[in-house]
């Protein structure tokens, strides 16, 4: 008899294209070959306000059944962020970091109450990220004894709110992506002895045959590419300062392309190009003709982007100041970091400058994927960690 788990995610949808909500989506339609999945959500689909968008109830995308409740408020983004001032500080009392935690949403009560009455529906309920109201509340609280956590987890201000350490505490297995992520919150949360994984994603990419010349229909020449949310807390404002003081010491005709929804203000030169939203196509067809791709981000627990880019060959420049994206280079030899613009502007002139060496990393950064990132290791690595709980 079949295993039914559930995975509980903040948003999901094929329109949602966020990092944990894809790696959810991922992973469900993985896991559904070996067990009874079942996706618990929110109807919403826009992460900044949470608004409702989806219909509440059962649905099923890609063979996936999704069970789905409503946000009972919107957030303000400027309320929030004010309180997160008040919370990240030492002056931080009880009822702030209750009232961040709501705040910080998707704000579903409903949901929590759901899970905290059917949990032993499930023989395991696997929940992402340890950040979410859903997530911090369910767990923080106990009363759900099933529960795992894949906490996509790095050094960021809300991780030392004290109240994550009951979120850490209260899980009965965790699913890691990285060893900086599990060498990270051990130490932070002292949870060495829970049974635990280092799992990552796989890499998923499209048919070779449904790719395009995206330079011929961009109207491109050399260009670096950004994958992500535009927004100030991914480092794009350092990427935009970084890049325009590399244009005026170096100069040189390199064009630098974004990809992804923007929440703050982008520099308009005609050698910044925003592209917005694309398609799975889109997207690898401009890595895999991009001479490098670039994440100036100091907070990342995994970053598909990177991983997507070494599959095809594609140097990676990345800021150091994350341990996570420094490990990846280390362990591939497949890119360079920066901790300041000099580093910057030095890594970024080698790689436009040195197609043989590029070459090599390239060569380099696909044998590291193969050998860490393909699914069929990954989805062994989380059966064998839920087949041994026996509650």
């Amino acid at each position: 008899m079949r295993k039914k788990i559930a995975l509980v995610n903040q948003r999901y949808g094929l329109e949602v294209n966020g990092g944990s909500e894809l790696h959810c989506r991922q992973l469900a339609e993985k896991l559904i070959d070996i067990y009874d999945v079942e996706v618990i959500t929110t109807c919403a689909l826009d992460y900044i306000t949470w608004d409702n968008y989806y219909p509440e109830g059962l649905s099923e995308i890609n063979g996936i059944t999704v069970r789905r409740f409503k946000t009972d408020k919107s957030r303000d983004m400027k309320a929030f962020d004010s309180l997160s001032g008040k919370v990240f500080s030492a002056e931080k009392n009880d009822r702030d970091v209750e009232s961040w935690l709501d705040e910080q949403g998707p704000y579903s009560p409903e949901c929590v109450e759901y899970l905290r009455a059917h949990y032993a529906d499930y023989d395991v309920v696997i929940f992402m990220t340890y950040l979410y109201y859903i997530t911090a509340r369910c767990l923080g609280e106990g009363g759900i004894p099933n529960a795992f956590l894949l906490p996509t987890a790095h050094d960021e201000p809300p991780i030392y709110i004290p109240y994550y350490k009951r979120v850490f505490k209260n899980a009965k297995g965790i699913i890691y992506n990285t060893t900086e992520e599990r060498t990270f919150c051990e130490k932070m949360f002292g949870i060495g002895s829970t049974p635990n994984i280092i799992a990552g994603v796989g890499v998923d990419v499209p048919d070779e045959s449904t790719l395009f010349d995206a330079k011929a229909r961009y109207g491109l020449d050399d260009y670096i590419i950004y994958i992500g949310r535009i927004d100030e807390s991914k480092g794009c404002g350092t990427l935009f300062k970084y890049f325009e003081e590399y244009k005026k010491r170096v100069g040189g005709d390199v064009k630098l392309v974004l990809v992804g929804k923007s929440v703050m203000d982008i520099p308009k030169r005609d050698d910044i190009i925003p592209l917005g939203f694309v398609t799975d196509e889109e997207k690898f067809s401009l890595i895999r003709d991009a001479k490098l791709l670039v994440l100036a981000s100091e907070f990342e627990s995994l970053s598909m982007v990177v991983l997507e880019s070494m599959v095809y060959g594609r140097p990676v420049l990345v800021n150091g100041k994350c341990m996570v994206l420094k490990g990846h280079c280390h362990r591939s030899n497949a890119g360079l970091y920066f901790e300041n613009y000099f580093e910057f502007e030095g890594a970024l002139k080698y790689l436009l400058t040195h197609d043989a060496e590029c070459e090599r990393m390239g060569e380099n950064g696909k044998r590291y994927v193969n050998e860490n990132y393909r699914w069929d290791v990954i989805v062994e690595r989380i059966k064998g960690l839920i087949d041994s709980y026996n509650g």
